[in-house]
């Protein structure tokens, strides 16, 4: 399946209008903050990417959003969006639009991308800090205020992590490569801060205290959006629980240093490291 996908700058109308329809499905119908086909136009012209990766019959499967500008007087990219229909998510897709987009940002002459992501997502956490090496600049609680009519931010708040991926560095390029993967026996008996076991054996948030400890691990559920369906209440109470460890740390001068999958439990944490 993946050599029948192609990606490739979007070009033609009917690509620019599927990217909006896209967005509607993945964000959700009354989502306010849709990037229109005029602005994806328009910002391809001035140094953005608007990419996408197309099936054997030239149907939009997943496409990526970004534009760039200055940051102290230095070209940066600004990954705005990035969406995969269902069908085609699982299959690395997500990843090579971040590669094509990395790419044409290079030759741009920039060397840093920004984007955000929510941190109580598993698989963009794996995506991001696994398959392409970001690191984790800061979290923001509520960085867009509302869930501007989403069905997929509802409920649990905008918070978010601010991510830089400076697309030249030689960790990233070891990252890109393979050579620097997680190892989840060196975590083994590291903290968790944030959750305890219950009587039917499954990790649930708690409020204790949060040591001090050089590293440490914050747990999330391996998939909030099922955790949300299932309980809104419990899904908020993941995001709450969290912000309060992750602000914690990262004002404590804690970075994040990987993200990892248990593979026989399949708990998902985040290891914070004391810098």
């Amino acid at each position: 399946m993946k050599g029948n996908i192609t990606i490739r700058r979007v070009e033609a109308n009917d690509e620019y209008l599927a990217c909006l329809e896209l967005q509607k499905s993945t964000w959700g119908e009354g989502f306010v903050d849709l990037a229109s086909p005029a602005i994806m136009k328009v910002t391809q012209r001035l140094g953005g990417v608007t990419a996408g990766a197309f099936d054997r019959w030239s149907k939009l499967v997943g496409f990526v959003f970004g534009f760039t500008g200055y940051r102290h007087g230095e070209p940066v990219h600004w990954s705005d969006m990035l969406a995969v229909r269902p069908e085609w998510r699982g299959m690395g897709i997500g990843k090579r639009l971040k590669l094509f987009q990395r790419q044409e940002v290079m030759k741009l002459g920039a060397s840093v991308i920004f984007w955000t992501y929510d941190p109580l997502e598993a698989r963009n956490a794996n995506l991001n800090l696994n398959g392409l090496g970001v690191l984790i600049d800061e979290y923001i609680e509520n960085m867009y205020a509302t869930d501007e009519g989403s069905t997929l931010r509802s409920g649990l708040g905008t918070d978010r992590f601010v991510v830089r991926w400076p697309i030249a560095d030689e960790r990233v390029l070891k990252t890109l490569q393979g050579e620097s993967q997680p190892c989840p026996e060196e975590y083994s008996h590291t903290p968790i801060v944030n959750t305890a076991i219950d009587a039917a054996g499954k990790p649930v948030p708690v409020q204790s205290e949060l040591p001090d400890d050089a590293v440490l691990r914050i747990e999330i559920p391996s998939s909030i959006q099922d955790v949300k369906e299932r309980s809104a209440q419990e899904g908020y109470g993941w995001r709450l629980n969290t912000r309060r460890a992750f602000t914690h740390y990262l004002g404590r001068d804690y970075r994040i240093v990987t993200f990892y999958i248990d593979p026989d439990t399949g708990r998902c944490f985040y290891v914070l490291e004391q810098a």
